[in-house]
């Protein structure tokens, strides 16, 4: 009597798994691919908004946003396309101080951090719409998140980030003595940035330490509260979203 066996022989088996890793291989790397774009792309934000601000300083010798030339009058920089924030406050809407004046979360012209952008962008130097009231009017990142701008020193209530001393073995951040605050001249924030990206952006950009140099990562909770402390990088979860923060 005849007994076949039906199976895989062993050299069947090892050509399907050679073809699962190639293939697992092949999703991690694309998976790779796709997250060093990624970060490519939140780094060239934080590359091109200086030029925003030089180029717009070559051009009129004044600041986009804080441009007292800017009036929304026919003989002002710009014609009536132009917006100028109003009210006048200090440390919010203070025109010609040269200081851009505002939060970086502005979302009103009562803010020289918001018309930053349709300065810029009028003067030739950037993409976006001009109208303030577009809704598509406020850049944002990759992920979708805000994009902004603000004096180092801080707006009203202080500077948004403090200068923290950082436990190498919990990575718990306290309040650093002096200087107390983060001021570099302005101050760049991109939110709603995975941990594991903006870990990698600091690498990239800065010295790899997200709460120290010139790069600093906050939680999404505070993004909006002055003096807040940075997190460090053995605390920045990976599947976290981060407000990450440039000085220039």
């Amino acid at each position: 009597m005849n007994n076949k066996q039906s199976g895989f022989t062993l050299i069947e088996i090892a050509i399907v798994l050679v073809i699962i890793g190639l293939l697992l291989g092949g999703v991690l790397k694309g998976q790779e691919l796709i997250n060093s774009a990624k970060v490519k792309n939140f780094a060239t934000d934080f590359r091109n908004i200086p030029l925003l601000i030089y180029g717009y300083q070559d051009k009129f010798k004044a600041l986009p946003g804080d441009d007292a030339q800017v009036t929304g009058a026919a003989a002002g920089r710009f014609g009536t396309s132009g917006t100028s924030c109003t009210p006048d406050a200090a440390g919010i809407c203070a025109k010609g101080n040269g200081v851009i004046n505002g939060v970086w979360t502005a979302t009103a012209i009562t803010d020289e951090t918001f018309t930053f952008w349709q300065h810029a962008r009028l003067a030739g130097l950037g993409a976006g719409p001009t109208n303030t009231a577009d809704a598509n009017y406020l850049p944002r990142n990759a992920d979708g998140g805000l994009i902004g701008i603000e004096s180092g020193g801080g707006a009203t209530g202080g500077a948004l980030i403090q200068n923290g001393a950082v436990d190498a073995t919990t990575g718990a951040v306290t309040a650093l003595g002096t200087p107390t605050t983060f001021s570099p001249t302005y101050l760049i924030c991109s939110e709603g940035i995975l941990g594991k990206y903006a870990k990698q952006l600091d690498t990239t950009l800065d010295d790899g330490q997200t709460a120290t140099g010139n790069m600093r990562v906050i939680t999404m909770a505070n993004r909006a509260t002055r003096n807040s402390l940075p997190v460090s990088t053995l605390l920045t979860d990976d599947a976290t979203s981060y407000v990450v923060c440039m000085g220039l």
